[in-house]
């Protein structure tokens, strides 16, 4: 048998290490990834069969306070107060480029069906419900509404001079 050479050892043992290195960065790396929805292309196209309405809002706010706020938060910024305890963690649903992205057929396919940590309703709310929630979770985002017109203050004039009596 041949000795091997100090100086090939040592470049094995660095080899080595550099591997393990690089290993350990891409798992690092591979969980912090959020993981993708995998939306079939048939939910994509889903259009909301509902008018929006007042009523749809208010009632999907009733059952978004009972089902969702407790991560997504009040407003939808993903700030609710378990929102910390998942990873990854909530979406915030306020963020107009994130809403703006998706179609009212994925987000009613990801309030269907959930994924983890998301729970699916699919089974918990009827399929009304949850196209509400659509509408709701659609208005976390809009452009906030035109502050009312006011009126500028009436123009004041100043008192008219009373000019003294004539005697």
């Amino acid at each position: 048998m041949t000795a091997t050479a100090p100086g090939s050892r040592r470049i094995r043992k660095i080899l080595f290490a550099a591997v393990l290195a690089l290993a350990a960065i891409a798992l690092v790396l591979a969980a912090r990834e959020k993981p993708k929805w995998n939306i079939p292309d048939e939910a994509k196209q889903m259009k909301n069969p509902l008018r929006p309405s007042a009523a749809a809002l208010q009632a999907a706010s009733d059952l978004y306070l009972d089902n969702c706020a407790q991560c997504h938060g009040e407003h939808g910024k993903g700030d609710g107060p378990e929102a910390n305890m998942y990873d990854p963690l909530p979406a915030d649903l306020s963020n107009r480029k994130f809403n703006d992205s998706l179609t009212d057929g994925e987000i009613f396919y990801q309030i269907s069906e959930g994924k983890k940590p998301m729970p699916a309703f699919k089974r918990r709310l009827t399929e009304e419900q949850r196209w509400q929630l659509v509408f709701l979770v659609r208005s976390f985002a809009a452009p906030p509404a035109p502050a009312p017109a006011t009126a500028p203050p009436p123009a004041t004039t100043p008192p008219a001079r009373k000019s003294p009596p004539n005697p």
